[in-house]
C-alpha cells in the first residue's frame, strides 16, 4: 500500500509519461472542474428557483445533493461500462447527458422536473466522464502521476472561480432559464474532452507464417478468461480495505465546512459580500496548493510513502477543522481559510493518487467505482447530519469539532492501518536486491586491488612464456592475449 506501483497499460503498454498523456491531462482537467464544481455553482440560481416554483431553500438544496449523490453513487456503473465500451465512447455519450439534463431543465415547470433533469441526468453525464478521466490518467503517467493527478485536481477551485461568477452573470442577463440553457451548451465540451481520451496501443503483434506441411495452422493457444466487468477482487487487498474505510469516514466531515463557513461568518453579524469572500480565499489557496502537493508526492523519497503524506494531509486537514472552530472574529476565520485551504488541496491531490497505488492500473477502474460507491454513502450523511446538529445546538463550534474529529479519525485508520496490517510484499525483495547489489559492490571493491594484482602476474608469466616461445620461432597466443607483453621483435 505504501509502495509505488509503475503501471503498464492494456496490451502490457508501458504509461508514456508525456506526448499525448499532456492532452489527456487537459482534458481531465476540465472534466474535474465540471464535476465537482458544478453542483455549487448551480446553487447561484436557487433563490430565482425559490420565487417560480413556491419552494423552500431546503428543497432547492436537493438539487446538488442529487447531483453528488449521481457523481458518488453511479461508480459501479460508470466501472461496468468502462470494462465493456472503453473509456472514450462513454465520456462522449456522458458529455450528452450532462448537456442535455440541463437544456431540459430550462423548459422544467416544477421542481420535480429539475430534480430529474438536472440531478440525475445531468449528474450521471458528469459521472460518466469524471470515472473514465481518472482512468485515462492513470493509463497515460506513471512516474509523473502524482504531478498529474494535482495538476487534474486543480481544475476544481479553477472551475469554481469561474462558474459561480459566470451563474451570476447568465442569472442577470437572461434569467435562470436562459441561464441554464447556455450551461447546457458549455456541459458539450465534456464531448472534446473525451475525444482527447485516446486509448493506448500495443505494438502490433507479429503474424507467425510458420505452417504445417498440409497447409494447416498450427494449433491456437487457449484464450485467456475474459476480464469481470466489475472487479470484486479488490476486497481481497487489504490495503484497499483501509483505504476505503478511511476515505469514507473522511468524506463525513471533509466538505462539511464549506457549505458552513459562509453562514458561521454571517453569525458573527459579518455583511454578506465579507462573508462570501472566505470562500474565494480559501478557493485561490486551493488552486496552488493541489499541484504543489502533486509535485512533493513525485519526489523519490515520498512517492513510497505517499499513502503517509496522505494521512498528514488528512490530519492537518482535521486539525485545523479542530482550532477554527474556536475562531471568534472574521480575522480567525480568514486565517482558519487559508489552512483549510492548503489541507483540503492536498487531501484533493493525493486522494486517487494513492489509491492508484494501492491498486494498479488493471484494477483501479473497478476499485474507484466501488469506493465511490461507498463515499456516496457518507456525502448524503454528512452534510445533512452537520445541519441537524447545528438545530439541535444552535452553535457552529459543534458542527466544525464534529467535522474535525471525522476527518482525524480517518487520517488515525489509514496511518495505523497501513502501519500494523500491511506486508510489503514488493519492498522488502527489492531492498534485498539493493542490499545485495551493493554488497557485491563492496566485495568488487575491496577485492579489486587482489584481482589486478593476480592478472599482472599472470601477464609477466605468460609474457615471459611467450618471449621463450619466440626464441624457438614458435608465438604464444597466451601471451598475448593475457599479458600483453609479447615484444613484437621477439616474435615470428
Amino acid at each position: 500500500m505504501g509502495g509505488v506501483v509503475l503501471d503498464e497499460g492494456p496490451g502490457g503498454v508501458k504509461a508514456p509519461d508525456g506526448g499525448w498523456g499532456w492532452a489527456v491531462l487537459v482534458g481531465c482537467f476540465v472534466i474535474t472542474g465540471f464535476s465537482y464544481a458544478f453542483p455549487k455553482a448551480v446553487s447561484v440560481f436557487f433563490k430565482e428557483l425559490i420565487r417560480e416554483f413556491g419552494v423552500g431553500y431546503s428543497d432547492t438544496a436537493w438539487i446538488s445533493s442529487i447531483l453528488l449523490a449521481m457523481l458518488y453513487g453511479t461508480g459501479p456503473l460508470c466501472s461496468v461500462l468502462v470494462n465493456r465500451f472503453g473509456c472514450r465512447p462513454v465520456m462522449m455519450v456522458g458529455g450528452l447527458f450532462a448537456s442535455l439534463g440541463m437544456i431540459l431543465a430550462s423548459f422544467a415547470t416544477s421542481i420535480l422536473h429539475i430534480y430529474l433533469c438536472t440531478g440525475v441526468i445531468t449528474g450521471l453525464g458528469l459521472a460518466l466522464n469524471f470515472q473514465p478521466s481518472l482512468i485515462m490518467l492513470n493509463r497515460y503517467f506513471s512516474e509523473k502521476r502524482p504531478l498529474a493527478n494535482g495538476l487534474a485536481a486543480a481544475g476544481s477551485p479553477v472551475a469554481l472561480c469561474c462558474l459561480s461568477p459566470l451563474g451570476q452573470v447568465l442569472q442577470y442577463q437572461f434569467g435562470w432559464r436562459g441561464g441554464f440553457l447556455i450551461l447546457g451548451g458549455l456541459l458539450l465540451n465534456c464531448c472534446a474532452c473525451g475525444a482527447l481520451m485516446r486509448p493506448l496501443l500495443g505494438p502490433p503483434k507479429p503474424q507467425d507464417p510458420e505452417k504445417n506441411p498440409g497447409g494447416e495452422q498450427r494449433e491456437e493457444k487457449p484464450k485467456p478468461k475474459k476480464k469481470p466487468l466489475l472487479d470484486f477482487s479488490v476486497f481481497k487487498d487489504r490495503g484497499f480495505l483501509i483505504y476505503t474505510i478511511a476515505a469514507s469516514i473522511m468524506v463525513l466531515g471533509l466538505f462539511v465546512p464549506p457549505v458552513f463557513v459562509v453562514s458561521y461568518a454571517k453569525e458573527m453579524g459579518n455583511e454578506d459580500t465579507k462573508s462570501a469572500l472566505l470562500l474565494t480565499i480559501l478557493g485561490f489557496i486551493d488552486i496552488f496548493a493541489r499541484p504543489t502537493s502533486g509535485l512533493i508526492a513525485g519526489t523519490k523519497w515520498v512517492r513510497p510513502r505517499c499513502v503517509y503524506l496522505f494521512s498528514f494531509a488528512m490530519l492537518f486537514n482535521g486539525c485545523t477543522d479542530l482550532v477554527g472552530s474556536q475562531a471568534t472574529t472574521y480575522t480567525g476565520l480568514v486565517v482558519y481559510c487559508i489552512f483549510f485551504g492548503i489541507s483540503y488541496g492536498m487531501v484533493g491531490a493525493l486522494q486517487f493518487e494513492v489509491l492508484m497505488a494501492i491498486v494498479g492500473t488493471e484494477k483501479f477502474p473497478s476499485a474507484i467505482g466501488l469506493v465511490l460507491l461507498m463515499e456516496a454513502i457518507a456525502v448524503l450523511v454528512g452534510p445533512p447530519g452537520a445541519g441537524r446538529l447545528l438545530d439541535a445546538t444552535q452553535n457552529y463550534m459543534f458542527v466544525f469539532l464534529l467535522a474535525g474529529i471525522e476527518v482525524t479519525l480517518s487520517a488515525l485508520v489509514l496511518a495505523s492501518g497501513n502501519f500494523l496490517c500491511i506486508k510489503r510484499k514488493q519492498e522488502e525483495p527489492e531492498a534485498k536486491l539493493e542490499m545485495a547489489v551493493t554488497t557485491a559492490e563492496k566485495q568488487g571493491l575491496n577485492g579489486g586491488d587482489q584481482e589486478e594484482e593476480e592478472q599482472e602476474e599472470t601477464g609477466r608469466e605468460n609474457g615471459a612464456a611467450g618471449v621463450e616461445g619466440g626464441r624457438d620461432g614458435v608465438t604464444t597466443d597466451s601471451g598475448e592475449k593475457n599479458g600483453g607483453l609479447v615484444n613484437s621483435e621477439t616474435s615470428l
